[in-house]
């Protein structure tokens, strides 16, 4: 019977030991990398490069996250503003539409509600049609099945060549 106390408190002691040094081996593993981001922080720091029709294709699948896009400004605009399941208010905020790619006419795409504050549109004034601009937002919403894009960066990439008097550029 001495004995058999004797094996279980011998093999106590070794499991303890075994415990203790795969805990001091995980803890030292633990501290000696860099802790990771939470998953919120990590999905926000990812940028899409992404055409906007394929955007406009599968809005949910964009839900939330940061897209950078590459397009031809058509016009300001009102459209979506104000609209409750997606509220950009118009004292706020100015929407604004850019060609669709697909096509060689001229038709914007009224798909993808692109929102900009009005203080920042300011400095857009002078934006035409057919200049090529990179807009950088994130997609808040997919009411109605579109895209609504809040717009937290647009550049211009390249002016549109002026028109002549005579209607050709």
């Amino acid at each position: 019977m001495k004995y058999i106390k004797y094996i279980k408190s011998a093999m106590l002691v070794v499991l303890s030991a075994g415990i203790l040094t795969t805990s001091a081996v995980y803890i030292e593993e633990a501290y000696a990398r860099p802790a990771a981001a939470p998953a919120a922080v990590q999905e926000k720091s990812t940028v899409y490069e992404v055409a906007p029709l394929t955007v406009v294709n599968s809005p949910s699948s964009y839900l939330n996250k940061t897209v950078l896009m590459k397009a031809k400004f058509d016009k300001f605009s009102t459209l979506g503003l104000d609209y409750k399941p997606a509220f950009k208010s118009s004292d706020d905020y100015i929407s604004f539409l850019i060609k669709r790619d697909d096509t060689i006419h001229d038709i914007p795409l009224s798909e993808m509600k692109l929102f900009l504050k009005r203080d920042e549109a300011e400095k857009f004034i002078d934006l035409k049609t057919d200049d090529e601009v990179q807009i950088k937002g994130v997609v808040f919403s997919d009411a109605l099945g579109d895209t609504w894009v809040d717009v937290k960066q647009l550049t211009i990439l390249k002016k549109a060549p002026e028109e002549k008097k005579d209607g050709v550029k």
